[in-house]
């Protein structure tokens, strides 16, 4: 079982990801950071990206990448995923980054691509998925004589990124495009959000300026990619949060008092504690499994990213819920950090695909149009 164990390098990253997460997102820095405009500390994600190289750690050296692989990634994204670590990783590191790789080289493509690694700049893209998967009949936005116009919703870090990657359909199909969001022709609209440490905007273009980043042959390629690697880490980031909480329940059920007893000695809280451990063990496999199969090809990605989804989804949801419980009063105030949690569980449930939908595509790619030799068996009572 080789797959699933990390190097002492990767262990080694987790640390120096850990403490730094530990300095500058605490949770007193992420509620500043979360009221702030923007919503992250610039500063920071330079470093993250010149100082740390934490940004593109799956970017091949040639691309101006670390050259290592997504597993390294994941092991990142997991540390700032239980720290709520607030800045465009979504759209910079889960979306943007993969899409430019997996992109041909070129001038434009090259310049955003170092800008990005280097946290010199943050991107988002705005694309519409069904359910984490590109569907090109769905593009609305049109392209022009090197410009695009149209409207897109709910774009993720969209508010406030330096360049948008957005799909747009041309005389030769739909190929996408990278926008600066300071050029003229790009009206962003900020959404309030249930998640304060995530934010969304509507984007409209209107004649804005566009450099081509792959061509319409290879778009959906460039973007199904993305759209997997994006999925594959939201899950990581869930695995990550979710650990965190049940950390955070089990302290606190040893340190809680009642009846002179610590609740965590109560059969109905250590049947809790237990099944949440269960969840998160499971959807930590499911997570890496995901990431495994996007780096060595061990598995079918698709199904893979989709089984991640469904079960990492599912999980943080579940632990979420079950945090606020296990706290009991103190946990459903203000205050206290589990509704921040509970807010990015119910926010990533809805990312990339909820978990319903990815069971349903599970089921299609698994279970639909498989044929059977002989209709199972089915004990009924009678005589063989």
């Amino acid at each position: 079982m080789a797959e699933y164990r990390f190097t002492d390098e990767q262990s080694q990253l987790r640390d120096a990801v850990r403490k730094f997460s530990a300095d500058h997102f605490a949770e007193e820095n992420v509620r500043q950071l979360m009221e702030s405009d923007p919503p992250f500390d610039q500063k920071v994600w330079a470093r993250l990206g010149g100082e740390l190289g934490v940004l593109g750690l799956s970017v091949p050296e040639a691309d101006g990448g670390v050259g290592g692989t997504l597993v390294d990634q994941a092991v990142a994204i997991e540390e700032f995923g239980a720290r709520l670590a607030c800045g465009p990783f979504f759209g910079t590191v889960y979306l943007a980054i993969p899409a430019l790789v997996a992109a041909s080289s070129g001038p434009a493509r090259d310049e955003v691509l170092g800008d990005l690694i280097e946290g010199r700049r943050t991107a988002a893209v705005a694309v519409v998925d069904r359910a984490g998967v590109f569907d090109p009949d769905a593009v609305t936005v049109t392209a022009a004589a090197d410009a695009v116009s149209g409207t897109v919703t709910q774009v993720v870090d969209g508010g406030y990124a330096d360049v948008l990657l957005v799909a747009a359909r041309g005389a030769d199909g739909v190929a996408l495009y990278a926008v600066d969001t300071a050029a003229a022709g790009v009206q962003r609209t900020p959404l309030a959000t249930l998640d304060l440490t995530r934010s969304e905007a509507n984007v409209v273009f209107t004649d804005a300026p566009a450099r081509v980043i792959a061509s319409p042959a290879d778009t959906s390629r460039v973007l199904d990619h993305a759209l997997q690697v994006g999925a594959a880490l939201l899950a990581v980031e869930q695995v990550g949060a979710a650990q965190h909480l049940l950390d955070l329940s089990v302290e606190y059920a040893k340190s809680r008092l009642q009846f002179g007893r610590p609740i965590g000695s109560f059969q109905g809280v250590k049947h809790r504690l237990a099944d949440l451990l269960v969840d998160v063990e499971h959807a930590r496999s499911t997570a890496y499994h995901a990431i495994w199969a996007l780096t060595d090809g061990s598995d079918d990605p698709a199904l893979a990213t989709s089984v991640a989804q469904a079960v990492c989804s599912a999980a943080l949801s579940h632990v979420a819920t079950d945090t606020i419980q296990v706290h009991g009063g103190i946990g459903f105030t203000w205050e206290h950090q589990a509704h921040l949690y509970y807010k990015r569980a119910a926010t990533d449930a809805a990312l990339l695909g909820s978990a319903e939908q990815h069971r349903d595509r599970v089921a299609a790619m698994v279970l639909d149009g498989v044929t059977v030799d002989r209709v199972p068996w089915v004990a009924d009572g009678s005589a063989v």
